[in-house]
């Protein structure tokens, strides 16, 4: 089993140490935490720092198709765009991850052996997460056999909700142990968390439970990731490294669409954790309109006009 950092060996005893802990973390102003997050999204960007951030922005996308008419087809399709974004220029960065269903890694690892992107691949009965724990990591296990480089799992909400935290806690443990070499991305779907207190309880959870990221959303509820939610657990990623010298991935998914809005989460990250997660291995957007519309406004930069509307594929 993972190790749990020495600072949570008591914290974890049982579940009522657990819970303990977890309803004794600071609460959240919900009114401080949105005006934060609303101030923070109307930052300007000067031209030079937009081009950056668009390459940043491009570099950190977990490409993603979960659908149930996903074909081999069409993931190496999107294999292809991951690697080379923009055929007709080279110097496009590639996209982080192509991200699949655990049926598709085999393909989606073929179609981009060699390139450095990686192949994400959900599991643990994504998204609604209802199965038996043997199942889950049956489906973990097949995920990463099939050549899966990161595993995106999804949290008991259920349990959680209903303040069974060790349940979830020991879960995400198994999940890790089974993943074995493959970083784990433990999903909380924030939308059905209701609050922001939980969504601070998960967050803390996912992380001593082993997570190497924390992520907001499957993409598939009316909630998604959002500016407040996000910040929210950026600040938990903040504060865990602070106490333990653990750093934790973070990964908003669903609902960002333009490059205006994965610009805001850029600057969230900078002004909340700062310079040391402006990178793909610790700061990932879950998306597949997003590249579209970065790869329109890096033409713009360059040319001073927008493209056609062929100039990138619809996905």
């Amino acid at each position: 089993m993972p190790t749990i950092p020495t600072a949570f060996a008591d914290v974890t005893a049982s579940d009522s140490t657990l819970r303990r802990f977890l309803h004794g973390l600071p609460g959240v102003d919900a009114v401080g935490l949105e005006a934060r997050a609303a101030g923070l999204g109307t930052r300007s960007i000067k031209t030079t720092a937009k081009a950056y951030a668009i390459d940043l922005a491009i570099s950190m996308i977990d490409l993603t198709t979960l659908e149930g008419a996903d074909t081999p087809g069409k993931v190496r399709a999107l294999a292809a765009k991951a690697v080379h974004p923009d055929p007709t220029d080279r110097t496009t960065p590639s996209t982080a991850a192509v991200c699949v269903y655990p049926d598709m890694a085999a393909i989606a690892a073929e179609a981009l052996k060699g390139s450095g992107v990686k192949v994400a691949s959900v599991a643990t009965a994504f998204p609604a997460g209802r199965a038996a724990l043997d199942v889950k990591l049956a489906d973990t296990r097949d995920a990463v056999a099939a050549g899966a480089d990161e595993i995106d799992m999804v949290i008991d909400r259920g349990a959680f909700l209903s303040g069974r935290y060790l349940k979830v806690f020991e879960e995400i443990r198994a999940v890790k142990e089974a993943a074995g070499p493959a970083r784990l991305k433990v999903i909380f779907e924030t939308g059905e968390l209701s609050t922001y207190d939980n969504i601070r309880r998960a967050s803390w959870l996912g992380m001593i439970a082993g997570a190497d990221f924390i992520k907001t959303s499957t993409g598939k509820v009316a909630v998604n990731a959002t500016p407040a939610n996000t910040l929210l657990m950026l600040e938990a990623v903040r504060d865990y490294r602070a106490q333990t010298g653990i750093q934790i991935g973070v990964k908003p998914a669903g609902g960002i669409r333009t490059s205006k809005d994965a610009i805001k989460f850029l600057v969230l990250v900078n002004e909340t954790v700062g310079a040391d997660w402006l990178d793909n291995h610790w700061f990932r957007f879950g998306a597949s309109s997003l590249l579209n519309d970065l790869l329109l406004q890096r033409q713009k930069l360059a040319t001073g006009r927008y493209s056609g509307p062929d100039y990138v594929t619809v996905d």
